[in-house]
């Protein structure tokens, strides 16, 4: 999968005339990270006031591998990016939007960081250093998450997947181009994203890690459970390798949607057709039972094969028409809003 691109403080807001639903109250969570996530919360904030990002934690690149090494903290840029997605449209929410997501340019050590993850990060260690009596760790990283929401006027909450920062590792063939057939492990997120092999699977270090109880509440407490869109290995499938999450997402009373990307994503997801994605998700949690899956009509060219692989998840397929109307591979929010409001009616 491309990883959903957006410029930041931008929502992509021209709709194209296409009308914005009313805001139900539908209980919504939805998982991912990075480009992905922005994309569908920029939408889901739309359509419903009740609204919960659960996010992956496992970024070792740039601003937030930075301060994760430095400070032993979550890595807090994809934390931000979903924070800056549930900003309104109105001017406080559009303006706080563009200064978290703000990156320094400079000679010196402030170069790249972004706002938004200093922001958080001291917010983390000014709550954890005040925090007395039952106040944990996992509870003064929601808190100071819930703080910078606040600040931000976030339409929704946005929470990690874990308490812990983990790392991908990747079965990938070919990760050596000089032996094209050879299985290896390559281990990080931006090692599993630029790998010039094809990624088989994906699984987590430390492979059984706490996950964040308020996630585990919001599942457990959700009308819808939303996947994607987001890059595939990195972004979608780690949240069912922490077994807790897995486990919560496999006996939610919630309904389960899938909302599939517009192009695969060069390292990662190179010739997956829609299908392909499903197969992998379902190989990854046999157990996991999909009530929708969303996609681009214009993207799909075999139906009937992709009809059949969500048959087998125990879904339906919709058709909408979701991408920008650029033709860039990145979805519309006011577009995609639509799609989500009639699967959810």
């Amino acid at each position: 999968m491309r990883a959903e691109r957006a410029t930041a403080g931008h929502t992509g807001d021209d709709d194209g005339g296409v009308t914005s639903p009313t805001r139900g109250s539908d209980r919504v969570v939805a998982l991912g990270g990075g480009h992905g996530l922005y994309a569908s919360l920029s939408a889901l904030r739309r359509v419903t006031d009740r609204l919960t990002a659960v996010v992956t934690v496992a970024d070792d690149g740039g601003s937030s591998g930075r301060l994760r090494r430095e400070l032993g903290v979550l890595p807090p840029g994809d934390l931000r990016m979903a924070l800056a997605a549930l900003c309104g449209d109105d001017e406080w929410g559009q303006t706080w939007s563009r200064v978290v997501q703000h990156r320094f340019r400079s000679q010196g050590d402030l170069h790249e960081h972004a706002v938004g993850n200093l922001l958080i990060v001291a917010l983390w260690e000014l709550l954890g250093d005040d925090a007395a009596g039952p106040m944990s760790a996992s509870g003064s990283t929601v808190a100071g998450l819930d703080w910078v929401g606040r600040l931000l006027g976030a339409q929704g909450r946005v929470l990690p997947m874990a308490s812990v920062p983990l790392d991908i590792v990747a079965e990938v063939r070919g990760a050596d181009p000089a032996r094209p057939e050879e299985t290896s492990q390559v281990r990080g997120q931006v090692a599993c994203a630029g790998t010039p092999g094809k990624v088989l699977s994906v699984s987590l270090v430390p492979p059984d890690p706490p996950a964040c109880p308020e996630a585990l509440a919001a599942i457990e407490d959700a009308d819808w459970v939303v996947f994607g869109p987001g890059s595939w290995f990195t972004s979608v499938l780690p949240h069912l390798k922490v077994p807790e999450l897995a486990r919560a997402l496999t006996r939610t009373r919630a309904r389960r949607a899938v909302a599939l990307n517009l192009a695969p994503q060069p390292g990662e997801t190179d010739d997956f057709s829609p299908q392909t994605h499903l197969e992998v998700l379902q190989a990854h949690a046999p157990d996991l039972r999909i009530d929708v899956v969303l996609a681009d009509r214009g993207v799909v060219e075999d139906t009937d094969a992709l009809d059949k692989a969500v048959r087998m998840l125990g879904g339906r397929l919709e058709l909408a028409d979701v991408a920008a109307a650029d033709g860039t591979p990145r979805h519309d929010p006011a577009r995609l809003a639509q799609a989500f409001a009639q699967i959810f009616r």
